[in-house]
């Protein structure tokens, strides 16, 4: 039997909310739903921790604190190492998409990005944490019958360019007041091993289609 392990990122930020998502699928679908892979799920803190990984989970949080944490501790160029191998993939959200991202637009002196996720991004597009909210958005493009997912959008990031089109793919745009006519980029793919997404799908506490998706469509993949 085929075994693979899925790590989320605990340094800093939302990450027990992923691994509760990630083991609930575990639980629910099981590895007869997932061609017969046994998927281990663990946090990762450290390099040992990350090297026993086939995908790592970047989550929410505080793009600049992780970046901090990862220098200062000798494990920013693991991570750098790990997320730039093709036969690994990777998923940020919010802070995690900062964080991966190649080019800040503002306040790029906070954060030392791994450079993965050909994109520009903008650091808390919509407001401050006064401005968060919860948006009910159509995903069936690209997640079978998902039409009515809750996004919640806290200090959230948007994509303001995508820099290599023939890599980066343009999941979901969102429509809100005054965005530009097209809507804002808030998830995209990279070939078929990085996702980043702008919004929590670990906050939509009774959906579990989005890492549903990750799982079937990314790390059944590698």
């Amino acid at each position: 039997m085929t075994h693979k392990c899925i790590g989320v990122l605990a340094l800093q930020g939302a990450f027990i909310e992923h691994v509760h998502h990630l083991k609930r699928c575990i639980t629910k679908y099981g590895s007869q739903f997932y061609n017969g892979i046994t998927i281990k799920i663990i946090t990762v803190r450290n390099k040992e921790e990350l090297w026993k990984c086939d995908g790592l989970v970047i989550p929410g949080g505080e793009s600049t604190a992780m970046s901090l944490i990862a220098q200062r501790t000798g494990f920013y160029e693991d991570l750098y190492e790990f997320t730039h191998n093709p036969q690994k993939c990777v998923w940020g959200t919010c802070a995690g998409l900062i964080f991966i991202s190649d080019i800040l637009m503002n306040e790029n002196h906070l954060v030392k990005t791994l450079q993965l996720l050909h994109v520009k991004v903008k650091r808390n597009a919509f407001g401050r944490q006064a401005q968060s909210f919860t948006q009910e958005c159509d995903f069936s493009s690209f997640i079978d019958g998902c039409n009515d997912f809750q996004a919640t959008f806290i200090r959230a990031p948007v994509i303001e360019q995508i820099l290599d089109d023939d890599t980066v793919k343009v999941l979901y745009r969102l429509n809100k007041p005054n965005s530009p006519q097209n809507g804002l980029i808030v998830a995209v793919k990279q070939n078929d091993n990085v996702l980043a997404t702008s919004f929590h799908p670990e906050l939509a506490e009774d959906d579990l289609r989005f890492h549903d998706y990750f799982i079937r469509h990314f790390m059944l993949k590698i």
